[in-house]
């Protein structure tokens, strides 16, 4: 079959495969919001405090770094792959901004630098994926060991705390630390705008339906000649940026970072994507359920800690609600129809 008539094809059933996955997404959604609602319910009937606009806007704050990462991972994930190394990301990319910047080079430089490891970590992953064809879980998780190991090694396992003496230090601060009026931290404007692009490119450009269709049916993608290399070194380099991004917001925020920063990092950003509706499978994602699913995590561990619950006993709960999301994603696959909308 000519290229042309290949994705002509794959355009009619991937729209197919859409209007299916539409309603298996909003069945999800709406299940997640009335989760979310009687956790606010249950959680302001226990502890008055938890319902304020101060603790609102802490954890709204709290949630921002992470959900940025989840931001790329959801472009991973809907490509049909995974990136484990982005909490790594995150500690390197900091790092190496941070070192930089302290032993003299010009702090815009610096911070190109740090978001250019990011994106250059993205297409290493990228490439030995897509050309040197090792599963994408493999890599990842290997360059996850790898950027960690680098990072202690160029910091000698030391934490950095630059002082305020240095160029640019007021933009620094700015960064991660500024607030607007009514106490509104910078972090929710970084936040609404890497939302804002992600959601135009994932979900308004052919870019994404396209991305849709690669992780959704590979064999047909290839047949049809889509550029699916292309296209994983994008998503890949995307979710790279994003978790250094976030590196650096936080060091920004907190004033200094150490080697070990974003190590618990990976399973709450996974957590995310996968309880917001992202397939393992690939082809199904959106930035709106990403979102959803980073506040219901971030509810659930403000709750708690209001609560007294211990961090140990937060993370049970965690892994409770992320195997419970990825039980329903199998079998909304399974028995949701889409393995039906898959053979249109």
């Amino acid at each position: 079959m000519p290229a042309k008539d290949a994705r002509r094809l794959l355009g009619k059933r991937s729209a197919a495969r859409l209007n299916v996955l539409r309603g298996i997404f909003l069945r999800r959604l709406s299940g997640l919001i009335a989760a979310i609602v009687l956790t606010m319910i249950v959680f302001t009937a226990i502890n008055s405090f938890f319902l304020t606009y101060v603790n609102l806007i802490g954890l709204v704050r709290s949630m921002s770094t992470f959900t940025i990462i989840a931001f790329g991972e959801t472009l991973v994930l809907v490509s049909g792959e995974l990136d484990l190394s982005v909490g790594a990301t995150y500690g390197i990319a900091a790092m190496t901004f941070g070192l930089l910047w302290m032993h003299g080079t010009p702090f815009v430089l610096a911070l190109a630098a740090g978001l250019g490891i990011g994106v250059l970590i993205g297409l290493i992953n990228a490439w030995i994926t897509t050309v040197v064809r090792v599963p994408s879980f493999i890599t990842t998780l290997g360059m996850l060991s790898l950027v960690q190991g680098v990072t202690f090694l160029i910091s000698n396992s030391q934490s950095i705390n630059p002082p305020s003496k240095l160029p640019g230090f007021g933009v620094f601060e700015a960064l991660g630390g500024l607030e607007f009026p009514f106490r509104i931290p910078i972090q929710i404007a970084w936040l609404a705008a890497v939302a804002a692009i992600i959601a135009f490119v994932l979900h308004r450009t052919l870019f994404g339906f396209r991305l849709a269709a690669i992780g959704g049916n590979p064999q047909a993608a290839r047949v049809a000649a889509l550029p699916i290399r292309r296209y994983k070194l994008w998503v890949f380099a995307i979710a790279g940026a994003c978790a250094a991004l976030a590196g650096i917001l936080d060091f920004s925020f907190i004033g200094s970072t150490t080697p070990s920063a974003g190590a618990n990092l990976t399973f709450p950003v996974f957590a995310a994507v996968i309880i917001g509706g992202a397939s393992l499978s690939g082809g199904r994602g959106t930035v709106l359920g990403t979102l959803i699913g980073a506040f219901f995590l971030s509810l659930l561990s403000n709750g708690l800690s209001l609560l007294g619950v211990g961090a140990f006993a937060q993370l049970i709960f965690v892994g409770l609600v992320t195997i419970g999301a990825v039980a329903l994603d199998r079998w909304t696959t399974t028995w949701g129809g889409e393995t039906q909308s898959i053979q249109l």
